[in-house]
C-alpha cells in the first residue's frame, strides 16, 4: 500500500499548540486550509528543534541567496487555540526541512514514526515507498511566525526552577542543585516546590569537597598521624 502524504502548498494556517495543563500537555503540529485540518502529534522537544532549525534555515538562505528574510516577530499574531476536536493523523518520527527556490517557500516534512528503519532519501520526496506524511510549504513570513508561536507555546509551560532549570510543578520538584554544591544560591524563590527531605542533612556529617579547604585537626599540635608505625616523636619504631 503506498503512503499517504498531505501536502499543503499554502494553507491558512499553520501552527504548533498544546492539549492538556501545563506539566501534562500534549503538543501538536497542524496545517489548515478552508475546510481541510491535518494535526501530528509529536514531542515538545521536537517542536523547539523545528522552530530553531526553521530560524537558522532562514538565516542560510538569506547569506546563500540573499532572499530578503523579515526579521525575528516580536509579537505573535496568532494566539487562537488548535481547531478542536485535535485528531492526530499520526505520530511524528522524522522531520525535514528545505527550500524551495521556485517558490521562495520553506518546506516543512513530518513523518510518522515507523518501527524499522527507512531510506531517508524518501523525505521532501513523492515516491510511495516510506513512512505516511505531511509536507507544508511556507513563506518567509509564515516560517517566522510558526517559529515564534512555537517558542511561546513551549515557555508557556510550568515555570523552570531558578537552580536547576527543570519544570516546577505541584506536586514537589526534587532539585538536583540543593544537595549543598550550591549553598550560596537564591532558594527562597522555589522552596514552595522543593521537596523539604532534601534539606535534610546539608548541615549535618562531613563537609562536602570544596566546603572547607584546610579542615581543623583533632591535634591541637599538629602532629597526630594514623600510621601504626609511627613512634612517640612521628619517627619509625
Amino acid at each position: 500500500m503506498s503512503r499517504a502524504i498531505h501536502v499543503f502548498r499554502s494553507p491558512d494556517r499553520f501552527v504548533a499548540g498544546t492539549v492538556g495543563q501545563p506539566g501534562d500537555r500534549t503538543f501538536y503540529l497542524q496545517a489548515v486550509h478552508e475546510a481541510r485540518i491535518i494535526s501530528v502529534v509529536l514531542e515538545k522537544q521536537q517542536v523547539q528543534i523545528l522552530a530553531e532549525r526553521i530560524g537558522a534555515l532562514l538565516e542560510e538562505i538569506h547569506r546563500r541567496f540573499g532572499t530578503p528574510i523579515p526579521p525575528e516577530a516580536e509579537q505573535v499574531n496568532d494566539l487562537s487555540p488548535l481547531v478542536m476536536p485535535v485528531d492526530a493523523e499520526f505520530r511524528v518520527g522524522t522531520m525535514g526541512l528545505g527550500w524551495d527556490a521556485e517558490s521562495e517557500a520553506v518546506v516543512v516534512e513530518l513523518l510518522a514514526i515507523t518501527e524499522g528503519e527507512f531510506d531517508e532519501s524518501v523525505v521532501l520526496d513523492a515516491t510511495d515507498e516510506g513512512p505516511d506524511a505531511v509536507r507544508v510549504f511556507l513563506t518567509t513570513r509564515a516560517a517566522r511566525e510558526f517559529a515564534a508561536r512555537s517558542t511561546r507555546v513551549i515557555s508557556a509551560g510550568r515555570p523552570p526552577c531558578p537552580l536547576c532549570g527543570e519544570p516546577l510543578d505541584d506536586q514537589g520538584h526534587l532539585c538536583v542543585r540543593t544537595n549543598g554544591y550550591k549553598r550560596d544560591a537564591e532558594l527562597s524563590k522555589s522552596l514552595d516546590f522543593i521537596d523539604p527531605e532534601v534539606f535534610n542533612g546539608l548541615t549535618d556529617g562531613p563537609p562536602l569537597l570544596g566546603d572547607d579547604e584546610n579542615p581543623p585537626s583533632d591535634d591541637p599540635g599538629g602532629d597526630s598521624s594514623d600510621d601504626p608505625d609511627a613512634g612517640p616523636e612521628g619517627g619509625s619504631r
